[in-house]
């Protein structure tokens, strides 16, 4: 499996292969685990000090905060996809 990077905003990219979800972070339960992660040290803020829009999930058990929305880092990473596969 190669491994692409995906743009989350602001220059920053992930390894697109490890992300387990891209999920909107209004929810109580995310919110806990924003926090859950921030107090045990395996948050990363990509935000550059704007409003979180889109929180993903690693399967490193790290929490990526990202200023673009949940729906357009999804789109980049289906892109990506259908790139990978030959389709357009």
């Amino acid at each position: 499996m190669e491994n692409r990077l995906l743009n989350i905003g602001f220059g920053n990219v992930v390894s697109s292969h490890r992300i387990i979800a891209i999920i909107g972070p209004d929810s109580a339960p995310i919110k806990r685990m924003i926090q859950d992660a921030r107090e045990n040290g395996r948050l990363i803020d990509a935000t550059y000090g704007r409003r979180t829009r889109a929180v993903v999930v690693m399967d490193s058990d790290h929490i990526i905060l990202s200023a673009v929305q949940a729906d357009t880092v999804a789109h980049r990473l289906n892109s990506k996809d259908t790139e990978e596969h030959g389709e357009s």
